[in-house]
């Protein structure tokens, strides 16, 4: 019995080591081309990540109004010195931000950057092929819905 419970506590410690780069396929739910439904009419976002070559994530945030691009914005997920990062490329920030996991399962993560202005944690929780992702910080909170393209 007590051998059970010893061997149930590390496997619940292994569970929580969220962040750590073996975690990184938990993210395979994240591949795909994903559509914003919660957009103003005429507009149009969306969102597409692969798994690289290397084992990372790499990502592309787009908007659209009509046929004009408004927006782009390259994101990353890369294992760093045994952690996960979140990596943000948005034009007008002079450097690249990072914000760390600090949550991840099979159906979502949480990651942050308390220094950064805005946003200080993004979340991103699939529910079958409905993904919402919320960014949040300085008592501020947006949510986005999106849809798996077909």
């Amino acid at each position: 019995m007590r051998m059970f419970f010893i061997l149930m506590l590390l496997s619940q410690c292994s569970l929580a080591q969220s962040g750590s780069s073996a975690d990184i396929s938990q993210l395979s739910w994240l591949e795909g081309t994903w559509n914003r439904t919660n957009v103003k009419p005429g507009r149009t976002v969306h969102e597409r990540w692969i798994k690289t070559a290397s084992g990372d994530w790499q990502g592309w945030g787009v908007s659209m109004r009509g046929a004009d691009t408004t927006f782009v914005e390259k994101l990353k997920i890369l294992s760093k010195e045994n952690s996960l990062y979140y990596v943000a490329d948005v034009p007008g920030n002079p450097e690249l931000t990072y914000f760390k996991f600090t949550e991840l399962t099979t159906t979502g993560f949480v990651c942050e950057d308390p220094t950064h202005d805005f946003p200080k944690k993004i979340s991103y929780q699939i529910n079958g092929n409905i993904l919402k992702a919320v960014v949040s910080g300085n008592g501020k909170s947006i949510e986005y819905l999106f849809e798996r393209k077909k």
